[in-house]
């Protein structure tokens, strides 16, 4: 899991808004296919996930105040597309902080 402190409190459909909104535009963008991300909102968390080809989801978010708790799927860590994935959530999460930038809290 990783952690990010994106200096600001957001809500979990406002991530999800955000996600459908520019994800599958900027990955579309940087890898030139045609896979669309599913965003879903479950038990409270927002799950990146593409069912055609990756059992269970890509990226797990959960909120907590600033905090970002993010999970990745194990199975999928040197995945081209879930790596792509990873750096559009990154700079995403830039976006979100504003001026304040993120703080990177833990990875483990």
């Amino acid at each position: 899991m990783k952690i990010l402190n994106i200096h600001k409190a957001i809500d979990v459909q406002e991530l999800k808004d955000l996600l459908d909104e520019k994800l599958n535009p900027l990955f579309h963008q940087q890898k030139q296919s045609g896979i669309n991300f599913l965003n879903e909102i479950k038990d409270g968390a927002v799950e990146i996930s593409y069912p055609e080809l990756y059992e269970g989801f890509l990226f797990r978010i959960e909120i907590e105040g600033p905090e970002l708790h993010i999970t990745r799927s194990e199975h999928y860590v040197d995945d081209v597309n879930s790596l792509t994935v990873e750096s559009i959530l990154n700079t995403l999460f830039e976006e979100l902080s504003g001026d304040k930038g993120v703080t990177f809290v833990l990875e483990g």
